[in-house]
């Protein structure tokens, strides 16, 4: 799956700029807006299911804490060194999960979105498998899906392992093989590790900017993964008055170590685009340096931009 000819476009949890993230709407107006990838994060239920949010910790993005039924659920936990209190989905059966819905993460931000809190499910990533094939036919032409594992040490602490939930998800919709339209990708090296020895599908390491020593060794991520996916600030990062500043030689690096560069996350509003810069122009610099694929919030402007620069 190397050498893709134009950047692909991932999108983060669906179109969540003028949709619900991680919910069938995001999803399908992401595919019909133009998406290469669909993007859902998934994490496990009590009983070993597979749903699709952006934490286990789901207070933020549902209305369980107006379920009365729930309230002794409500917990402490330390999840990757970070303490959190209120509600996980390893708390909960799927059909528990089932009556809750989802609502809007950041609603200062994405305020025309409040309006569609509590019309929605979550979803499991077999249903998003579904979206995915739909969508491929409504179009006309492949919708990959790009499946990132949350917490994996946490959740095998507990009991859950998403290594074995998603590979035998996969294996039964016959998309544990080379030529599939699939792409896992995780913030941890050690589960990369365990399934580049159980599948051919292309890997991604995830690379946050507190994780930046991670890449001074990128043989090593090349010695399990295809790809790596960094912060955006790990590329080009911003100047002390939040312009673009001069891109580093991450992708270049990358490059030759035979790792591709998939970047997150690029968002149309505002508080998110650095000074001076439309969205579009943002795109194109990132364009510029090379990287095979970005991770966006707004679909339709990615593809615009993609458009634009490649003519």
């Amino acid at each position: 799956m190397t050498g893709f000819r134009r950047p692909l476009l991932i999108a983060h949890r669906g179109f969540p700029g003028l949709r619900l993230e991680h919910t069938r709407a995001s999803y399908e107006l992401a595919i019909d807006e133009g998406a290469d990838y669909i993007e859902p994060d998934v994490v496990a239920t009590k009983d070993g299911q597979l749903v699709v949010r952006h934490e286990n910790e789901i207070s933020g993005t549902t209305d369980v804490a107006d379920h009365p039924e729930f309230a002794d659920r409500k917990a402490t936990k330390i999840i990757d060194g970070s303490s959190l209190t209120g509600w996980f989905t390893e708390d909960f059966t799927l059909a528990e999960l089932k009556t809750l819905r989802t609502k809007e993460r950041i609603p200062d931000i994405r305020p025309h979105n409040v309006e569609l809190n509590g019309t929605t499910l979550i979803l499991t990533f077999d249903e998003v498998v579904q979206i995915a094939a739909e969508g491929t036919q409504r179009r006309g032409s492949t919708v990959g899906i790009y499946v990132e594992t949350k917490h994996p040490s946490y959740f095998a602490s507990v009991g859950l392992d998403l290594n074995d939930l998603l590979m035998d998800s996969l294996e039964g919709h016959g998309l544990n093989r080379q030529e599939a339209p699939v792409i896992i990708q995780s913030f941890e090296s050690a589960n990369l590790r365990e399934l580049d020895a159980r599948t051919p599908l292309f890997l991604v390491r995830l690379v946050s900017p507190k994780q930046r020593a991670d890449l001074d060794d990128l043989s090593d991520i090349a010695s399990f993964a295809d790809a790596i996916g960094p912060q955006k600030d790990l590329v080009i990062p911003r100047t002390k008055d939040g312009q673009l500043g001069e891109p580093t030689d991450l992708v270049d690096r990358a490059h030759a170590a035979g790792l591709e560069v998939h970047i997150w996350t690029m968002r149309d509003e505002p508080k998110f685009l650095p000074a001076g810069h439309s969205a579009l122009e943002e795109y194109a610099a990132f364009f510029e340096t090379g990287v095979d694929g970005l991770f966006t919030d707004w679909t339709s402007t990615a593809v615009e931009a993609r458009d634009a620069w490649t003519g």
